[in-house]
């Protein structure tokens, strides 16, 4: 154990003023348990604040990631990467150390402070805040889609059914962000379970509403769910019902009664769906005609309202249409890309942009990316994009 005269020798044949530094010194020395320790029986972890303030509140991080996976750590709310940060110089734990602003704030008196080492590390885990991996969330819901409570699969309890808790365990995502997507994928809590719908009994479901609101001649903006129930509840559940006009509409309160306000261009967006899934190509032409025929009396189609779902083909003769779900690429940005320059040696940015906007990060925009996984070209004065690097 140090005593003050020797520490004041040491800063004299250092040459240091010691009206020159804070009163109290510590005295640093490994404690029995931990002189056999070794860098890795420690981990340390650097927080941001907010990250910080909620770990304080009680609140949990979680680590996830199959072993075959990159691990993620993820909040309530966020994911990040774990990432592991080298550093020179070696971190010591110290439990009760005095930083140097508690030393001024506590005003502690001249003394000598005997601190012992729990441990050290030369590393430390660096969290990056990271895009939720979503895709296996529709993977695992594609498994056993619901049809309807008629369909004899129902009746089954062999099929596979996950409810959110089997969610956080295999996906590594925050809560919010998987209850997020969830409602993203038009999925619905069913018996305790979490199900996507078929695609085919959403469009039914969907049929079922425009049809009476027609009938009934009400605004688009104005849907009554009450009367909703009651017209449709004989034909189908009513959860059903009403969780179709959730996905479609905007519910709102008016004088005590519940009303849905419908969205257009979703709705126009699933009836191109509904018309080209069954089609390789379609002629451009006919198929926009066909589509504004196809949507309910009083809806206009767009062209825009198909970004991320269909690629039209201007360089054909006649130009053409088909299905491309930007939900159905790769998630990670090279396999993307790659994806992508496959199906399409050559990308104007605006045909481009709605398959790759999902992958911009926090600050990063589509022209950083397109500058990293592409290069550009002109002609006949219009920018082209093609692979960085062969494509196979």
């Amino acid at each position: 154990m140090r005593t003050r005269e020797e520490v004041d020798a040491t800063l004299q044949i250092a040459k240091l003023n010691p009206s020159e530094l804070l009163p109290a010194v510590h005295c640093l020395s490994f404690s029995p348990g931990a002189s056999g320790a070794t860098a890795g029986d420690f981990c340390l972890m650097e927080l941001e604040p907010a990250l910080c303030q909620q770990l304080e509140a009680g609140h949990s991080l979680v680590i996830r990631g199959d072993k075959d996976e990159q691990a993620v750590i993820c909040s309530k709310e966020k994911t990040y990467d774990l990432k592991i940060a080298d550093t020179s110089n070696m971190l010591l734990f110290i439990p009760g150390c005095k930083t140097p602003d508690q030393i001024r704030s506590e005003e502690i008196p001249p003394n000598i402070i005997h601190t012992e080492i729990f441990g050290f590390a030369n590393n430390y885990w660096e969290l990056r805040r990271c895009r939720p991996k979503l895709k296996k969330l529709k993977k695992l819901l594609m498994e056993n889609p619901y049809e309807g409570p008629d369909a004899q699969k129902e009746k089954d309890s062999n099929y596979s059914k996950y409810t959110m808790a089997d969610f956080l365990d295999q996906i590594q995502a925050s809560e919010e962000e998987i209850m997020a997507h969830l409602q993203v994928l038009h999925a619905c809590e069913i018996g305790g379970y979490w199900r996507s719908l078929e695609f085919d009994y959403e469009m039914k479901l969907l049929n079922h509403i425009t049809q009476l609101v027609d009938s009934e001649s009400w605004p688009f903006n104005r849907v009554p769910l009450t009367i909703c129930l009651q017209e449709l509840g004989p034909l189908e559940p009513e959860k059903m019902i009403e969780h179709c006009l959730e996905c479609y509409g905007k519910k709102y309160i008016d004088e005590g009664e519940v009303y849905f306000e419908l969205n257009t261009d979703k709705i126009c967006r699933a009836t191109a769906q509904m018309l080209l899934q069954n089609a390789v190509r379609f002629n451009l032409s006919e198929f926009q005609e066909v589509w504004q025929q196809s949507v309910p009396e009083g809806m206009t189609t767009r062209m825009d309202q198909l970004k991320g779902l269909a690629l039209t083909d201007k360089y054909t003769r006649p130009e053409t249409i088909f299905l491309l779900k930007v939900d159905d690429l790769p998630e990670e940005n090279q396999e993307r890309f790659n994806s992508l320059f496959t199906l399409r040696e050559k990308w104007t940015e605006e045909d481009i942009a709605p398959y790759i906007q999902d992958l911009c990060g926090e600050k990063q925009t589509i022209g950083a990316l397109l500058t990293k996984y592409a290069r550009s070209s002109m002609q006949n004065g219009v920018k082209f994009y093609n692979s960085r690097r062969p494509v196979s």
